[in-house]
């Protein structure tokens, strides 16, 4: 695997690039020779963030940890990423175009089929509303996101809560 790794607020010490190769390197038995690893790594305050970014055909890989110590959130999102490959290999593989950047002993493996099940279908109204009515609702409901109709695009939109007590919206391309 090849690996492209940068800092924010933070140099990439050779401790720190030896710790990143040797503990993502594991994952070395999933992927081709040729598959890009893409690591960055952020302080802020007293956390210590890494983000590893693992583009394959098809789809992202991904995982973000927070600890405050930074080789503690590199054994965590290597640990996450492990299990989201082992977990979801079978959806990963069944896109053909996707598996070409995964070695051939982890395709032909067989995969624990966890299988994903829905056990709880809701229906609602939704009465058109806009992104900040919908924010007071989701805060009312204790959710972390909500669904609605947007009144001024009258498209169905999606409000959620991101860190820091900041809200997201998610609508659809036009």
């Amino acid at each position: 695997m090849r690996y492209v790794i940068s800092g924010k607020n933070i140099d990439v010490t050779e401790g720190l690039r030896s710790a990143i190769t040797d503990k993502l390197g594991k994952l070395e038995r999933y992927f081709t020779p040729d598959t890009e690893v893409h690591v960055t790594l952020s302080v802020e305050k007293e956390r210590q963030k890494i983000e590893v970014t693992i583009p394959v055909k098809g789809t992202v890989i991904r995982s973000e940890q927070v600890s405050n110590d930074m080789y503690v959130s590199i054994d965590l999102v290597e640990e996450v990423i492990e299990r989201q490959l082992r977990k979801y290999k079978n959806k990963i593989v069944q896109r053909e175009q996707g598996a070409g950047s995964f070695r051939q002993e982890f395709i032909d493996k067989e995969a624990e089929d966890e299988e994903v099940r829905i056990i709880r279908t809701k229906q609602f109204d939704m009465k058109p509303m806009y992104p900040e009515d919908a924010c007071v609702q989701m805060e009312l409901l204790g959710h972390s996101f909500y669904v609605f109709v947007n009144a001024e695009t009258e498209q169905i939109n999606v409000v959620y809560k991101r860190k820091g007590n900041t809200y997201g919206l998610i609508e659809p391309e036009q």
